[in-house]
């Protein structure tokens, strides 16, 4: 039968029905939802579950009473923040050990116990190192990173094929040329990967650590007021957000992962090398995300030409959203604007 392919056993989803299926799923979910908490006695009380439209509601509310937006700001600084603190921590000491016998022997053991360290359970020491605000929670987000991130470099370093360092080795490359040449571009390549899947960890891990002190953020909004409250609508309005803040961002991820580590990509055929068709909907997602960068890039560089110049009389957008964590705003940025004119040198050089 044509539709036999639904129930095979890890069948690949035909692409023309990719997004007739995922609405479906939403749907489903949705009607699930409605019949559970419909009605004058609804099946699950609305403390518990909350109607759908009570909580599409609920975001006009967090909006207007809640400064939503600037929450949201401030935990997606203090996500960038750690994963720009984390990845300057544990590349250098990840390849150290990983590449280095001296390192490897001394310190990989250690780095193995490392990820049995209960994060939860070092809170009370990053308060008192660093007290209860941005530096605490930043340096708290980065460790947990760090801590996944660094045994995985070990094993993505080990991963590397015999057969590219044969080549290099055959060609006479230096240990320095071998490093540049295949572990570092091999290893990021791979840890591009873990990075995406660190994404649902990384917003577990600000949700807990922004219930300390009261510098707002999504965290916060969702153990303070919404919890103080009882509101539940305001809850699940919170985690949906989450969720849907997560899913972007992975996409995100995703699109500069093709950008950076095209080969990735490429499937081979029986017959002949092809590179794998994006489904329709991948294709404009990936459209929308770069016109939305480059949009947001435009968007950056006037409102930080404001931070110098005030054109926005008494006010400063960028420092009210973003607070003391700006410099990650301008960081990332920064690097956006380095590899945008380096691409642009390539293509002046190849003509």
């Amino acid at each position: 039968m044509k539709s036999s392919w639904l129930f095979e056993l890890r069948g690949e989803i035909k692409s023309r029905y990719f997004i007739l299926l995922l609405v479906s799923g939403l749907l489903f979910i949705l009607l699930v939802w409605l019949v559970l908490t419909s009605g004058e006695t609804p099946l699950v009380p609305s403390g518990i579950l909350p109607h759908p439209l009570k909580v599409v509601m609920a975001y006009a509310d967090l909006w207007n009473n809640n400064e939503l937006l600037r929450n949201i700001t401030t935990s997606y600084a203090l996500n960038l923040g750690g994963y720009v603190k984390a990845l300057l921590w544990s590349l250098p000491l990840g390849f150290l050990v990983g590449l280095i016998p001296l390192f490897r022997g001394s310190f990989q053991h250690i780095v193995n116990a490392l990820r049995y360290l209960p994060l939860t359970a070092v809170t009370s020491l990053f308060i008192v190192w660093f007290g209860i605000y941005t530096e605490m929670k930043m340096n708290f987000l980065a460790f947990g990173i760090f801590l996944y991130l660094l045994p995985t470099i070990i094993q993505r370093i080990d991963e590397v094929e015999d057969v590219y360092l044969t080549t290099v080795y055959t060609l006479g490359a230096s240990k320095w040329q071998t490093f540049r040449t295949v572990y570092f571009p091999a290893v990021l390549a791979k840890l591009s990967d873990d990075i995406r899947v660190l994404t649902a960890i990384s917003w577990t891990y600000i949700i807990v650590i922004e219930n300390i002190g009261s510098e707002g953020g999504l965290g916060f909004l969702l153990h303070g007021p919404s919890a103080r409250q009882g509101r539940v609508d305001k809850m699940f309005a919170l985690l949906i957000l989450i969720m849907i803040i997560g899913v972007v961002q992975d996409r995100v991820f995703l699109y500069l992962d093709k950008k950076f580590f095209p080969h990735k990509y490429q499937l081979k055929d029986k017959n002949k090398a092809e590179h794998k068709q994006a489904t329709l909907f991948h294709q404009i997602l990936d459209f929308i995300i770069m016109v939305s960068g480059y949009i947001l890039l435009g968007f950056y560089l006037f409102l930080a030409s404001n931070e110098v110049f005030g054109f926005i009389e008494n006010f400063s957008p960028l420092s009210y959203f973003f607070g003391d964590r700006l410099w990650v705003i301008h960081f990332f940025f920064v690097m956006v604007l380095v590899f945008l004119g380096y691409n642009f040198y390539k293509k002046l050089t190849n003509k």
